[in-house]
């Protein structure tokens, strides 16, 4: 054994060793001579550079360009000593807290960012330096290798060599990115605050120290101005932390409200929609990729249509401000077969400084008021409820914790109590649901929230798109009159699932993506999904085009109708008057229209209906101009077997079927056009007549059980009192129809032809009957329809009852042949007789 270890220790020394050594120095030694190879790049022309790789953001056509990342781009650079120490310690203390300790690169951070890129798969981790940032901002490229990573470490090490540390900071502060074409501290400065940048306050030191670690999402004029002041506070807190200011100071600069000048101009178009495309494609792809990678992006915009919204909403935002106080307007449309967003309108002016144009309310959590009750509906309708289902508008108390008539019970504060009205403060009685959604009256909408359950009818909303609304345990009833808060753009694609069936396509703002070189790194892929029965999608359809259900609230030709077009729409006002809402749509573009204020403050006291639906109605007309003319699709027809109350029974539970001739009960052989459904009366609002749990199985045997019940009931009884009704009265007849019987039928025979006749085709055929009568068949006869083959022929009036035709033109003829005769009488009987004839050519 020691003769064998002694000669593998020999192998090793005078084979393996050398072998190894030669190796570790050849690439070392290569390593070494290309990174002596590397040369710092140059810091000149540093916008010529970016241009050269400009991200483009183009409509739906690629041809028109709707923003250049960076076109006009603006950057001035100053003296590190004309930018104020403040905004080199807030840059320090959120950037890079070691740079002046540090020889370039910090071995820990890139050690870490390594081993998360080794977990995920990609290189997209930085751990950068401030340094490594510099060399970063002036590379030619920006992939995520390993090998460029690597460059850069070499490269920054070698900078910190070149540079003294200000330099390399003074680089950094002139290079960097602070949102939208902007480049340097001092051209940020001035553009958010009109200040030099030795001139800003510690806060705005903060925030300009926060932007560039990612441009877009941090952008002040963008949607997301929430985070950016998040942002700022972090880096104030950092500040306090290293010591560069104090507590009292960081306190002081978190609560200072800074003034941000107005965006000014550029060339973008479509600026909402542009700026929201841009966040995402940063979000996903990373700044340096949008910056740098020229990526040509092909969005769903419509650009002829983005045009003629932005004009309208202009226009009518306009009109709005003078009218009802109402100093901005938005508007989004979406294609419903597809999920693409064609229009995004974030306000009347991106450039309205005093209206904050820039902020993008199509993507703001506001209040939709009753917009957001369709999705409650739709829910009823899952459950069994119908169109025709009935319940009782009148003054309702819906708090268990106060009697019927608002007065606190058990020491509950009278603030606890909830008995709301409707937008005209009256009362209806008995409504259906199709006219209580299409005429947005509140008590019904509360009691079709409570029937189904504030949880089920968030389910619904998710389903639907709606993620905004998460937490059951925040909303009451008031949720159905648009007590949660919802963004334009998700309630609009939420409405377009009606629109399209029941199928929900997520809404999606792009349809290409492609590197400089052409490659396609992301593509428009449909998802639909199957999210409401289809059943449920045409009722809800069904009511919100029903121009004859909402007249009674909006009118005749309604600003909610375009004519020519089958047009479904929902208005919403919040109870304060702080947002109108319109949604509208047809099987191919479904539109959300927005007016109010951004800072939240009310409007004049007019519905949606005045405010927004105007300017919605007329972008609608523009759209519908170049789109296809769809129809919906009609729902189902009742099932007449439901229950009463779903069927648009209100006076009571039971009903029967009389003949109306004599009020006695229906038979068999009564005629369809004696029968009428008549009913016990005993008037219930309907927990009376449904388990909320299973509506479509029987009654509750004690509904009391319910702690709605009584405070229903309470309602429905004054209401009654009022209009000289009594809850009940009348009993279901015993007796039955003695007028349509099997006897009184008339029983009729056919004289000609005779049964088994052979009849030439082109002979005139007379066909003539007999009537047989009895004691019990005395009403004289109307009228003889005439079938060939089941095929109608015509019909005689006149006594005696003949019909003629010529066989062969009769499109039913056939070689054999049966010919039918139905007489009626004069209350509706009916009889008939049949006889079999060939045709003989």
């Amino acid at each position: 054994m020691s003769r064998k270890r002694d000669l593998f220790k020999t192998f090793v020394l005078h084979k393996v060793a050398p072998l190894a050594i030669a190796t570790v120095l050849l690439v070392g030694g290569g390593a070494a001579l290309w990174a002596a190879t590397l040369e710092v790049p140059s810091f000149e022309s540093f916008a010529e550079r970016k241009v050269l790789q400009s991200t483009k953001i183009y409509d739906r056509t690629g041809a028109v360009v709707l923003f250049d990342v960076h076109q006009d781009i603006k950057r001035k650079v100053v003296p590190f000593s004309e930018i104020s120490d403040t905004i080199k310690e807030a840059t320090l203390a959120i950037e890079d807290d070691s740079f002046y300790s540090h020889h370039g690169i910090k071995p820990s951070s890139i050690l870490r960012a390594l081993l998360a890129d080794i977990k995920t798969g990609s290189f997209s981790q930085g751990g950068s330096t401030i340094t490594q940032q510099v060399i970063k901002n002036v590379l030619l490229t920006q992939e995520q290798t390993i090998t460029r990573k690597i460059k850069e470490a070499i490269l920054a090490i070698k900078l910190e060599r070149t540079l003294s540390k200000d330099q390399i900071f003074e680089l950094y502060l002139n290079e960097s990115p602070y949102g939208g074409n902007m480049y340097g501290v001092e051209e940020a400065s001035q553009t958010y605050f009109g200040k030099k940048a030795k001139e800003v306050t510690l806060a705005e030191a903060a925030y300009l120290a926060g932007i560039p670690k990612a441009p877009s999402r941090y952008y002040p004029y963008g949607t997301r101005f929430k985070d950016l002041v998040t942002r700022k506070n972090l880096v104030l807190s950092r500040m306090e932390t290293l010591g560069y200011i104090t507590k009292e100071e960081a306190v002081a600069a978190k609560e200072e409200d800074v003034h941000f000048l107005p965006a000014s101009e550029s060339g973008i178009k479509a600026p909402h929609f542009a700026l929201y495309v841009r966040e995402y494609l940063e979000e996903k792809y990373g700044k340096d990729a949008i910056e740098t990678d020229g990526l040509r992006v092909i969005t769903t915009l419509d650009w002829n249509l983005q045009k003629k919204a932005e004009g309208i909403v202009a226009e009518y935002g306009k009109d709005n401000e003078v009218k009802f106080n109402a100093h901005n307007a938005a508007m989004v449309g979406i294609d419903p077969k597809t999920g693409q967003i064609l229009v995004m309108v974030g306000s009347r002016d991106y450039f309205d400084t005093e209206n904050d144009g820039n902020f993008n309310i199509t993507l703001a959590k506001r209040q939709p008021g009753s917009s957001f009750k369709p999705v409650v509906y739709a829910t009823a309708f899952k459950k069994g409820y119908t169109p025709d289902t009935v319940v009782f508008d009148v003054k309702t108390q819906f708090s268990t914790n106060c009697d019927a008539d608002g007065n606190p019970l058990g020491g509950a504060q009278a603030g606890t109590c909830y008995m709301p009205g409707n937008y005209d403060n009256d009362f209806r009685g008995p409504m259906t649901l199709r006219n209580a959604l299409a005429q947005s009256i509140n008590i019904p909408a509360l009691k079709a929230l409570y029937l189904v359950g504030i949880k089920a009818a968030l389910e619904t909303a998710r389903d639907l798109g709606i993620t905004s609304l998460t937490d059951p345990t925040r909303y009451g009833l008031t949720l159905v009159l648009g007590g949660g808060e919802v963004s334009p753009l998700e309630l609009t694609s939420a409405y377009a699932v009606f629109a399209n069936d029941g199928v929900r396509h997520p809404y999606a703002s792009i349809l290409r993506v492609e590197d400089s070189k052409g490659n396609v790194l992301e593509e428009f892929i449909d998802n639909p999904t199957t999210v409401l029965d289809p059943q449920v999608a045409r009722e809800i359809n069904s009511i919100l085009s029903d121009d004859v259900a909402r007249k009674p609230a909006y009118g005749e030709n309604s600003v909610l109708s375009v004519p020519g077009r089958e047009v479904a729409a929902k208005t919403g006002t919040t109870n304060d008057y702080r947002d109108a809402w319109i949604m509208g749509y047809t099987p191919n573009f479904a539109l959300g229209a927005w007016a109010g204020n951004n800072d939240n403050s009310p409007m004049e006291k007019k519905v949606a209906g005045f405010i927004v639906a105007p300017m919605w109605n007329a972008f609608m007309k523009e759209a519908l101009a170049v789109l296809p003319d769809e129809s919906f699709t009609r729902p189902e027809p009742l099932d007449p077997n439901l229950k009463p109350v779903l069927r648009g029974v209100w006076q009571g539970g039971e009903t029967y079927t009389v003949d109306k001739t004599t009020g006695k009960l229906a038979t068999e052989f009564t005629p369809p056009e004696n029968r009428e459904e008549r009913y016990v009366r005993n008037v219930h609002d309907i927990l009376h007549w449904v388990n909320r749990a299973n509506p479509l199985g029987p009654a509750p045997s004690n509904p009391g059980l319910d702690s709605q019940y009584h405070l229903w009931e309470a309602g429905v009884t004054k209401w009654l009192a009022s209009h000289g009704m009594p809850a009940d009265f009348g009993s279901k007849p015993t007796e039955f129809d003695t007028v349509h019987t099997q006897a009184t039928l008339p029983v009729i025979s056919i004289t000609s032809p005779t049964s088994g006749a052979v009849v030439s085709r082109s002979a005139r055929l007379s066909v003539n009957i007999v009537r047989k009568l009895s004691a019990q068949a005395e009403y004289p006869l109307v009228s003889a329809e005439y079938y060939l083959n089941g095929a109608y022929l015509g019909v005689s009036t006149a006594d005696p009852f003949s019909f003629s035709f010529t066989p062969e033109n009769a499109s039913s003829l056939q070689t054999e042949n049966d010919l039918k005769v139905v007489a009626k009488d004069s209350i509706g009987n009916r009889g008939s007789a049949t006889v079999h004839f060939t045709i003989s050519d």
